[in-house]
């Protein structure tokens, strides 16, 4: 019998061995696509960079609408004494490796403990949630996305306050990635026209409260007769991202939000 410590040891060593040549195509990747822009004509180049001019434009007004909100949103907090939620820092990263079955679904990252990343941390795209980091290396990162079979995360309806509970779920389509709601309270109801949209909830603390997680068509009565359960439709934009962001909490109640985070 080999010991479980030297047993972890090897397997971490083989993956750091490994890691390398994920990286060394991504690097790859990137280099065929400054090639490729290279490539184009001029005309391209400049129509490109007065469309990145608009959309920078755009960006800076909605950064300060953004920020006077979060002004507006701390001065109620100090007037109605809400304690502060955890500020996050975010850690952009490239997708390295999809690996994709029935029976979990998870990603690799170019990002590591060189980054400051850490076991337990939110990952989020433009769409919302994609899922928390499981394993972190020297300079990868694996993980977990939301519609694993071992994924879970506390959550909510958007417009409703009470919390339910996430669970990936088993897909039999890659094309259609999907997850289950349960403890949904009764008195709510879903249907095709008027579809609920479940956000995350900021009780777990490995997420900022509101991020989109999918919609909900359908609700059933579960087997305790007290609660419901849905299946959620989740974005199909989960199994083609190139890019992510993980969530870092800022701040001296870091480690509190980690040991808590299930």
């Amino acid at each position: 019998m080999i010991p479980p410590a030297i047993k972890r040891f090897s397997r971490n060593s083989l993956y750091e061995f490994q890691a390398p040549s994920a990286i060394l195509a991504s690097h790859m990747e990137d280099l065929g696509t400054y090639w490729s822009i290279r490539t184009r004509s001029k005309r391209d180049l400049i129509e490109t960079g007065k469309e990145l001019s608009r959309l920078n434009a755009l960006y800076r007004i909605q950064a300060g609408e953004t920020t006077a909100l979060r002004n507006y949103n701390l001065r109620l907090q100090e007037l109605l004494k809400i304690p502060s939620p955890p500020d996050f820092r975010y850690e952009v990263a490239q997708v390295v490796r999809r690996d994709l079955s029935n029976w979990w679904q998870q990603l690799i990252i170019r990002k590591g403990r060189d980054a400051g990343i850490v076991p337990g941390a939110g990952v989020v795209f433009a769409g919302g949630v994609v899922g928390r980091v499981r394993e972190v290396h020297a300079y990868t990162s694996t993980v977990d996305l939301l519609s694993s079979r071992t994924f879970r995360m506390a959550a909510h309806f958007s417009g409703d306050t009470r919390p339910v509970r996430y669970e990936g779920s088993q897909v039999p389509s890659l094309r259609n990635p999907k997850g289950t709601v349960r403890d949904v309270p009764s008195d709510l109801y879903a249907s095709p026209e008027e579809p609920l949209v479940l956000v995350s909830s900021r009780l777990g603390g490995v997420f900022p409260d509101g991020l989109r997680i999918g919609e909900v068509r359908f609700l059933e009565t579960d087997s305790s007769g007290l609660f419901q359960r849905g299946i959620v439709q989740l974005s199909e934009d989960l199994l083609n991202l190139n890019e992510v962001s993980v969530l870092i909490p800022a701040g001296p109640a870091a480690k509190e939000i980690f040991n808590e985070a299930p």
